[in-house]
């Protein structure tokens, strides 16, 4: 059966998502040994279709003894042998599914930081970026499966379900809620521990429908960079440098994160927050519209998608949504505001949009249903 699952998700990611013409050469970006069942579908419909494909495996694994060791001089000089190779490429594609989602816990900050400012930095969020066609892709494995705490099988069945939506009609429903935004200036999010005022008069509101990330399900704009100011809690478990985040806690005064807090790793999670000056600042907020991801997973590509949540990144605006804000990071830090999460409200200037998870506009809910979204 999975065989089958693949050549759909495999027929999406190709034709719809990265949209791969003849000719066009296409980057495979292969980590953990799961996905290697994918990566063979996807190289042979790429093949098929007329695209040039390279591939690598890439699994943490074989990262952290680099990451554990290098000096300076040799994270740039990877990082510029990496930028000279992203370059050759139209189209990338990353299937992620290593084996152990802690596998970097270990590693010194300062060797993460390194290894963020002058190869994540260059490669990914500067050439890759801007400059392909990309998506990312999380592949179900063992240690997903104990993450969102579900077996194998039924996170399985929970993945081609989500991953294979019709994300053709998402993107139409979505139009409405692009117009929203992009109609508004102040916006207030209220819910326990949260009380958070900014400003987004301006910046474009940008659709996520599968071109970039699968799963997706979410419309994305940036807040005025100096704009934000309160308090928010995020009640989503947050994974980042092997280390799982609990209840982040963040207080902003004009734009940046004065006092950053969690259950345990504080010291952690503040280390991330001084990579450098725009780490502090907000560079994207969203509202995720996913009628099919209810519930977090640990895995913010999923948690960041999910119906009736919102969620802020710290670091890096998106090119198509500039804020200013400048950072070698960008970290998705998601609230649920569904009944069952706590509630919470958000309002566009001064008019109730949604409460409690649910949009107050019937027909912008329904839209979103899982109804109107049945997979292809």
């Amino acid at each position: 059966m999975k065989d089958k699952r693949n050549e759909t998700l495999a027929h999406i990611l190709l034709t719809y998502s990265l949209d791969l013409q003849p000719g066009e050469t296409i980057m495979l970006d292969i980590r953990g040994q799961d996905t290697l069942e994918l990566a063979q579908e996807i190289i042979k419909q790429a093949t098929q279709m007329g695209g040039v494909p390279f591939w690598y495996y890439n699994d943490p694994s074989l990262a952290r003894p680099w990451l554990q060791g290098a000096s300076e001089g040799q994270f740039q000089a990877f990082g510029q042998l990496h930028l000279k190779l992203m370059k050759q490429f139209d189209a990338w594609l990353c299937l992620h599914g290593p084996d152990n989602p802690f596998e970097l816990a270990d590693v010194e900050g300062k060797q993460l930081k390194l290894y963020q400012r002058l190869y994540v930095e260059p490669v990914q969020l500067q050439e890759r970026v801007k400059n392909t066609k990309w998506c990312i892709l999380n592949y179900p494995t063992n240690s997903m499966a104990q993450l969102a705490e579900m077996s194998r099988e039924a996170y399985e069945d929970f993945y081609y379900h989500v991953c294979c939506l019709d994300y053709a009609r998402m993107s139409k429903a979505m139009d409405r809620l692009v117009q929203l935004k992009e109609q508004t200036d102040k916006v207030r999010i209220a819910s326990p521990g949260t009380d958070l005022t900014f400003s987004i008069k301006g910046i474009p509101a940008v659709k996520c429908d599968g071109k970039e990330n699968i799963p997706d399900g979410e419309v994305f704009t940036a807040p005025v960079r100096d704009s934000i100011n309160g308090h928010i809690t995020f009640n989503i478990p947050a994974l980042a440098r092997g280390f799982i985040f609990n209840d982040i806690r963040f207080e902003f005064r004009e734009g940046r994160v004065v006092d950053a807090s969690c259950q345990a790793g504080t010291d952690k999670l503040n280390e991330i927050l001084d990579t450098d000056e725009g780490a502090r600042y907000v560079g994207e907020f969203a509202l995720g519209v996913n009628p099919f991801i209810t519930r977090p997973m640990k895995d913010a590509l999923f948690d960041e998608k999910i119906a009736g949540s919102l969620h802020l990144a710290v670091g890096a605006c998106d090119d198509e949504t500039p804020n200013g804000n400048k950072s070698a990071i960008h970290w998705d830090l998601v609230q649920i505001q569904t009944k069952e999460c706590g509630g919470g409200e958000i309002y566009f200037d001064g008019e109730l949009i949604r409460k409690d998870g649910v949009f107050v506009d019937d027909r912008l809910e329904e839209s979103f249903s899982a109804e109107a979204l049945r997979g292809l």
